[in-house]
């Protein structure tokens, strides 16, 4: 992978983690104390990874900015500060911070003049959030940990923790250090210079009897409590020349073990070895790393006559004093997750969208290809060709259906970054509102996702504005003082359903009527049913509201999002009752590109509609004309069904058929009937747009190919079904069952 790629990865990796960031962050508030900890830890470690990658990308800005935000997060789940709701809206700030320069990275341009005044004040107010303004981001951070379990205690809080608020060292000089030329005091006066030493205990018990000693050789152990702000390596470089012969062990002041671990959890890196995940994290350093190698290699060969040659190097760390066996045991779960996190990765792939986008409509083509060859088979009657394309068709599907899953997403994703939109519009409007999100785990089109969420989120803005009440008027209706709005998903006759509900104050029918008849939307003499009714505050320029705001108010919006969805193949309704709430119903395909279909001819044309939507083919009765007296539906077993002559609807003047047939067809809980000629079986449909000069054409919804080069227009069923529903209705007076 070149630089470019690489930096390609990390804006995506980014952009993910900026995510996790504002969801986690989103649940702070209403967390218990355990799930708490451990959103504060996802917080930390996404903010931490992107800080970590930013530098290697040398993106200085992104660090420097992310140093101060991770300085917050580490005193917040230190327990220093506590969860608020001001310290989360920071925090929500930062994070979009972090997007901008991440943004601005990633598009080649230069932060705006405003951007970098919005990062100024927000690091100005992650400031009061410190003990003490934060030092540069260091190039790498070392927090330390006992290595001594002996001389760690239990805290009132249960935590782990050293007994004393400075750094503890333990010295053992070499017999010969006096025969090297080194003064011990030396060392101590040089450890004053960076440093205060609080304690000296000096260790006699090795001295021999007056007789046996030798005076150039030293016997003397030292205890030092020693005071100062550097880290565990830097303290170790002072004894740098006296190593090889002295036993050094170097423990850190009143630190929690705790946090230490939160640090191991962050470490990222499936190839690390115990001793290097130690080494990163400060528990040893690389010469008492070295050390230990040294020490198990020696007993392999057995020159120490030790039998720990085949001990890890975890282990003989814990035995010898350097590392404590929580830790040890922190440090080999991080390095069993990162390898199954690895491989875990392998079996993904990144695709981009283009590179799909083109198999789809290669696939698509194919499919078109296949048809021909079928059609060509069928004429010739040969056998052994009927059979080869049998299988071809079946491999064909396979591939289709496996192509179009790549493509297929959970809208769990989209539905989640709604809880920013409820949080930020609530404070902006003064409501407290919640929002419940259901069915996440339904999957559709991946370029349905990316263009719903424009119109979800002026629908949930509108019921929050509009439709959620104040407080006060809540509590006088005898609701909760929270409003509640619901996002649910869920799949119903080969269509995603999206509704967005809402517990406020409901649809006014005759507040709606009386704006459109002001506008000349309706007439005063008209009779519309509820759904027509409500469907008009769809229409441009349309609006209930007594006063514009910043949310709502104009009429521009609704429209729109009409728009969108009919353009996404969709349809939209709405449910409401007065006082207890709004529905708003969205249909919408689970694919723009290939379906199954079902094919049926009209005249010398062919038409196709979506496979999932067909209930039943029935013959229609010769009778039928009769006892309906002209009109436009049929008793199916004791149920009114509206029907529909496509060839009345498109003016198709080709020959009849001998009978005509029903196709029932139903979209939600609606039904009616197509009246066709023939039917011609199911038909793998590949989605053709029409072009701009069909774009008003209704109960067309697209084209498709056929094997013999034909083209057959795709029915826009959903438009079909209620045009035919309120055909009936107005012409027989007969009340059809939704």
């Amino acid at each position: 992978m070149n630089l470019d790629q690489a930096l390609q990865t990390f804006f995506a990796e980014a952009h993910e983690l900026l995510q996790v960031m504002e969801d986690t962050l989103l649940k702070l508030e209403g967390a218990d104390q355990a799930q708490l900890s451990d959103d504060i830890n996802a917080i930390f470690r996404a903010a931490h990874t992107i800080k970590g990658s930013a530098g290697l990308f040398g993106l200085d800005d992104v660090v420097s900015f992310t140093h101060g935000l991770e300085s917050v997060l580490d005193r917040l789940r230190n327990g220093k500060i506590e969860v608020s709701d001001d310290l989360v809206v920071l925090l929500l700030g930062c994070k979009d911070q972090v997007s901008k320069l991440i943004d601005a990275q990633e598009g080649g341009e230069i932060l705006s003049a405003q951007n970098k005044e919005e990062g100024e004040h927000l690091q100005l107010r992650l400031h009061a959030y410190m003990e003490e303004n934060p030092q540069p981001a260091p190039s790498k951070i070392l927090p330390m940990v006992p290595a001594n379990r002996a001389q760690v205690e239990v805290s009132e809080k249960g935590e782990e923790i050293i007994d004393s608020d400075n750094w503890h060292i333990s010295l053992k000089f070499g017999r010969d250090v006096f025969r090297t030329g080194m003064d011990p005091t030396s060392f101590f006066r040089y450890m004053n210079t960076i440093g205060e030493i609080i304690k000296i205990r000096t260790f006699i018990e090795e001295i021999p009897a007056a007789a046996d000693m030798d005076p150039e050789s030293c016997y003397l152990s030292y205890a030092i409590n020693f005071r100062c702000s550097a880290n565990k390596e830097a303290i170790e470089s002072i004894f740098e020349f006296v190593q090889k012969d002295c036993q050094i062990h170097i423990l850190p002041p009143h630190s929690s073990v705790k946090n230490f671990l939160f640090f191991i959890e962050g470490l990222a890196g499936d190839d690390l070895r115990i001793g290097e995940i130690l080494v990163q994290c400060g528990s040893l350093t690389q010469r008492e790393l070295n050390k230990l190698l040294e020490y198990q290699e020696m007993a392999r060969l057995g020159a120490t006559g030790s039998p720990e040659a085949n001990k890890p190097i975890g282990v003989l760390a814990v035995d010898h004093g350097f590392v404590q066996p929580v830790v040890m045991d922190a440090a080999l779960d991080q390095q069993d997750k990162n390898r199954k996190a690895k491989i875990k990765q392998q079996q993904l792939v990144r695709v981009d969208a283009e590179k799909l986008d083109h198999l789809i409509n290669l696939i698509g083509e194919l499919v078109i290809a296949g048809a021909g060859i079928e059609m060509e088979v069928r004429r010739s009657k040969l056998a052994s060709m009927s059979e080869a394309s049998l299988i071809m068709s079946r491999m064909i599907e396979e591939v289709r259906d496996g192509a179009l899953k790549l493509r297929m997403v959970q809208i769990g994703d989209t539905f989640n970054r709604f809880n920013r939109v409820v949080r930020d519009v609530s404070m902006e409007i003064g409501k407290e509102i919640h929002l419940h999100i259901t069915g996440g785990e339904t999957e559709l089109d991946k370029t349905v996702v990316e263009q719903i969420g424009d119109p979800l989120t002026h629908l949930i803005r509108n019921s929050m504005d509009h439709g959620i009440e104040s407080p006060e008027v809540r509590v006088q209706r005898g609701k909760p003082a929270a409003g509640l709005v619901r996002l649910n998903a869920y799949h119903e006759s080969g269509s995603i359903v999206i509704e967005v509900l809402d517990d406020g104050a409901g649809l006014d029918r005759e507040k709606i009527l009386r704006k459109a008849i002001e506008k000349g939307l309706v007439t005063a003499d008209q009779s519309l049913s509820d759904q027509e009714v409500y469907k008009l505050i769809f229409e441009a320029g349309f609006s209930t509201a007594e006063q514009v705001s910043n949310l709502s108010g104009r009429g521009v919006g609704m429209d729109v999002v009409r728009r969108n969805i009919e353009a996404l193949r969709g349809s939209i309704e709405l449910d409401s009752t007065l006082g207890v709430g709004t529905t708003t119903r969205i249909r919408l395909p689970l694919t723009l590109a290939i379906i199954d279909g079902f094919l049926m001819g009209v005249g010398s044309s062919s038409y196709v509609v979506p496979l999932e939507m067909v209930v039943e083919c029935i013959e229609l009765p010769e009778t039928n004309d009769e006892s309906s007296d002209g009109r436009n539906f049929i008793n199916l077993r004791g149920e009114v069904l509206p029907f529909i002559r496509l060839r009345e609807q498109f003016h198709e003047s080709g020959k009849a058929g001998k009978r005509e047939n029903i196709v029932v067809v139903q979209y939600g809980s609606r039904k009616a009937g197509l009246i066709v000629d023939a039917l011609l079986g199911e038909f793998q449909t590949v989605i053709k747009p029409l072009g701009t000069l069909f774009g008003n054409l209704k109960g067309i919804s697209g084209s498709t190919i056929l094997g013999s080069g034909d083209v057959a227009l795709i029915l826009d069923a959903p438009a079909l079904i209620q045009r035919a529903i309120n055909q009936e209705s107005k012409t027989s007076g007969v009340e059809v069952r939704h």
